[in-house]
């Protein structure tokens, strides 16, 4: 596997750490193209972006609601000599249109606060099931997937794998787990280890999570059939 790009990263910015990387694995086994479409949701330094411009994407589009990752992204793009469409606003509202790949690792941890988080804590705070992003982006999904179109998103184990198959299977979309890592509590989660485990999210004991990447494929456009005419 070829270094860590550089990156520049403002304050406050979500640094790349596993789940990043295990989305970014996902992508290197993904096919893209001179026109394969790429969005990059919650791109924050703009990694996943940069890793499928480097893959040799016909375009990519990164999303971001925070504006000083927007700027870093932009920074970075500016940095590796790379064009992205870097774009600052909520992804539940913007008109992005369809794409041929879409890379998601949305804020999904479990916190007591619902709602809007202040600060940096944005970047990884979603709410008491750590769904507050995850299921609009479900949601919207097979709306940003052109035909044949794949998504692979990246999520914790502890905001439910099976929720986020079933949400995603509601619609046009074939999903499967693709990838999963175990990696040791950060310091957000061992902060939270009192409040988790009066939730049944873990153990007493638990000293780890699982991530998983989930693969999202919408189903090709049907080739027409040409009538045969008889003489």
């Amino acid at each position: 596997m070829s270094s860590a790009p550089v990156l520049i990263r403002l304050p406050g910015v979500y640094r790349p750490q596993t789940d990043s990387q295990l989305l970014a694995e996902a992508l290197s086994a993904t096919v893209v193209h001179q026109h394969t479409r790429v969005l990059d949701l919650f791109t924050g330094t703009g990694y996943l972006a940069l890793a499928a411009g480097r893959a040799g994407a016909g375009s990519v589009t990164a999303v971001d609601i925070s504006r000083r990752a927007a700027v870093t992204a932009r920074c970075n793009a500016y940095l590796h000599r790379m064009r992205i469409d870097i774009r600052c606003g909520d992804f539940a509202t913007s008109e992005l249109g369809q794409f041929d790949l879409v890379l998601a690792n949305p804020p999904y941890v479990p916190g007591p606060r619902a709602g809007t988080v202040p600060g940096s804590a944005r970047a990884w705070d979603a709410g008491p099931d750590g769904r507050d992003l995850l299921d609009p982006l479900c949601d919207l999904l097979p709306t940003l997937l052109a035909p044949g179109g794949v998504a692979l998103l990246v999520h914790s184990t502890l905001c439910g794998t099976d929720h986020t198959l079933r949400r995603l299977g509601t619609g046009p979309l074939d999903c499967a787990v693709v990838a999963e890592r175990r990696v040791p509590f950060g310091p957000v989660l061992r902060s939270r280890r009192a409040w988790l485990t009066s939730r049944g999210l873990i153990a007493a004991a638990d000293t780890g999570e699982d991530l998983v990447v989930i693969r999202a494929t919408r189903a090709a456009a049907p080739v027409p059939v040409t009538e045969l005419q008889c003489g």
